[in-house]
């Protein structure tokens, strides 16, 4: 997605990276593990059924979303093993980042390269931020496929 097309990055997307970007290299994998443990728990709705949950094959550990739109809000649901703190971080940074936008808002304005961009590349190895890339084009993929079945 180039700037000439997208929107501002939407703001908690924007602090997040601030947030990781003022940080030292090591200081920086802490804040993932504090993400990590922000993950939101699934919606009893969801829990006890797999099937509504689309597995991210990129990720090197189980990983789960679900992206729904409630009163023209996106809702994205993440689960990851406890035991995958990077995982997990990766997917609570977009859960949190991604939930309350708008369809528009996170087609529009989250480019397709936001984990590349928080300052986690020296970090962690490069199929960890791929996995996390694919965690946010499986959750724009959802947006797309459920805003044209409407």
């Amino acid at each position: 997605m180039s700037d000439a097309t997208a929107g501002a990055l939407p703001a908690h997307l924007a602090e997040i990276r601030e947030e990781f970007l003022a940080l030292e290299l090591r200081d920086r994998l802490q804040l993932l593990l504090e993400f990590s443990n922000e993950l939101p728990d699934l919606p009893e709705r969801y829990v006890g059924h797999p099937d509504l949950l689309e597995r991210v094959e990129e990720c090197q550990s189980p990983v789960f979303i679900f992206v729904e739109v409630v009163d023209g809000r996106v809702a994205m649901h993440a689960t990851a093993p406890r035991e995958a703190p990077t995982t997990r971080g990766f997917a609570s940074i977009l859960a949190q980042g991604l939930s309350g936008l708008t369809v528009d808002e996170v087609l529009r304005d989250v480019p397709d390269d936001y984990p590349q961009t928080i300052g986690l590349a020296q970090a962690v190895s490069p199929l960890r931020l791929r996995g996390m890339t694919a965690l946010l084009g499986r959750a724009k993929r959802q947006l797309r496929e459920k805003t044209a079945a409407a």
